[in-house]
């Protein structure tokens, strides 16, 4: 009985540190600690070429050429690269006519060889990526690169937010400002654990092609190995399209976890040497903990069920979890808020799951899918 208090103890606690002790404990040390103020605007314009991985998006392609050519950035400082990751659209046709500098009309190879080629014929001293479907600010770009005028940093991602059409069922928005606010306290302490592949950058020099795994999760934890820091820079705004339904939200973080874990347990991040103490514990806190609250959940919840009549406690906490899964399984279908929140939860949570399990089955997956 001890066994199963001490199982049902820890992976509750676990849970509640995870998603809101975590948050409090970074609070807390970047209030004691002094951290340096990052720049706002690069002391000088470094070069930078800006890359755009994109399958079958002719219908956003354009668009999003366009937004990158205006930037508040001098063109001549400027190179706009789009791979066309085997798209079978008019995608590389139309970000040609739209004005990009180079187009790759490549065959199926994956989001990372993509962008692996379109690095190797990059001339810029900064690589910049961006999503086919984020419009970015006019400042974005100087704000993004600003940070790289110390020379400490070593990886930047800018801040993200998500439209949305009126009474869309998904509530990735409220997920994504919960995030954003622990990642700007862990960029003023360790740096941060992932970024985002809608914004961010890093020094070309520190671009190591042909690792299939290479991405926003994996790139902040190889910088700290070199001893540089991965910081937010929420300045540098970009803009993207949500997905409406839950349903597509839960495919599309299902495919991003198969593919985390292949980063987790294949790409190194598990390897503790070279981090920082402070960065392990950010790693652990934010990644390890959080991507393996499903099997938490579970193991909440059957020691729950098998310590009830062992105290007034268990009965209460069962029924609280209860409780919570009914709200999410009517914020299926009821458009309240709060229902749609615990609905959202689950559905993230549950995707944290599957996605483990594609990866066991078929490992992480090289070519991408759009989830409209």
């Amino acid at each position: 009985m001890l066994a199963l208090e001490i199982l049902f103890w820890c992976s509750l606690g676990l849970l509640v540190y995870t998603h809101a002790g975590y948050p409090l404990v970074l609070w807390l040390l970047a209030r004691m600690r002094r951290t340096r103020v990052l720049p706002d605007a690069p002391a000088e314009l470094p070069s930078v070429s800006l890359v755009v991985a994109a399958y079958d998006e002719e219908g956003v392609i354009g668009q999003k050429v366009r937004n990158a050519l205006v930037l508040d950035y001098p063109r001549d400082r400027l190179e706009l690269i789009v791979a066309s990751d085997g798209s079978d659209d008019r995608t590389a046709e139309l970000a040609r006519a739209a004005g990009a500098d180079l187009v790759l009309d490549l065959p199926r190879v994956g989001k990372a060889a993509a962008q692996d080629a379109a690095v190797e014929s990059a001339r810029g001293e900064i690589v910049a990526f961006s999503d086919a479907n984020s419009l970015w600010e006019p400042g974005a770009l100087q704000r993004l690169v600003a940070p790289f005028s110390d020379g400490s940093v070593g990886y930047v991602c800018g801040q993200v937010r998500f439209t949305a059409d009126a009474g869309a069922a998904n509530q990735e928005g409220a997920y994504w400002r919960y995030e954003m606010a622990v990642r700007s306290l862990e960029s003023r302490l360790g740096g941060i654990t992932a970024g985002n592949g809608a914004i961010y950058a890093l020094r070309r020099f520190h671009y190591k092609p042909g690792d299939p795994y290479t991405g926003d999760l994996s790139l902040p934890f190889r910088m700290a190995r070199r001893g540089l820091r991965s910081v937010y820079a929420a300045s540098a705004l970009a803009e993207e399209p949500m997905v409406p339904s839950l349903e597509g939200e839960f495919r599309r973080k299902r495919r991003m976890m198969s593919r985390a874990f292949g980063t987790v347990l294949r790409g190194g991040m598990l390897n503790p040497r070279g981090y920082s103490l402070l960065f392990a514990f950010e790693l652990a806190s934010h990644r390890l903990i959080r991507y393996a609250s499903p099997f938490l959940h579970l193991v909440a919840l059957g020691t729950n069920i098998a310590l009830l009549g062992h105290g007034a406690v268990y009965a209460v906490l069962l029924a609280l979890q209860a409780a919570f899964f009914v709200a999410a399984a009517f914020g299926a279908f009821v458009p309240l808020r709060p229902l749609r929140l615990a609905y959202y939860y689950v559905m993230v949570t549950a995707s944290i799951a599957v996605g483990f399990y594609d990866w066991l089955r078929g490992g992480a997956p090289l070519v991408w899918e759009k989830e409209r």
